[in-house]
């Protein structure tokens, strides 16, 4: 299989994820307040949404560079 291939198989499947889940949330820890050695950090949950045209674009790209690379080889 030739990198080509499986970059359009990733385009395809985050395409397809992008447009079933609409988006990830993940969690980042940030230090709200610091006094000497004492510290207070706050988990802050953070999403990210994937916009409709990301997944089909990414659909649409991962499509074509799998024809494009099976009529290569």
């Amino acid at each position: 299989m030739t990198p080509i291939k499986i970059a359009a198989i990733v385009l395809i499947v985050a395409g397809v994820l992008g447009l079933v889940y609409g988006g990830f949330s993940y969690t980042k820890d940030t230090t709200a307040v610091k006094l000497g050695p004492l510290e207070l950090s706050v988990k802050e949950k953070e999403t990210v949404n994937v916009p409709m045209w990301a997944g089909i674009g990414a659909i649409v790209i991962g499509g074509v560079l799998l024809v494009m690379g099976s009529k290569k080889g």
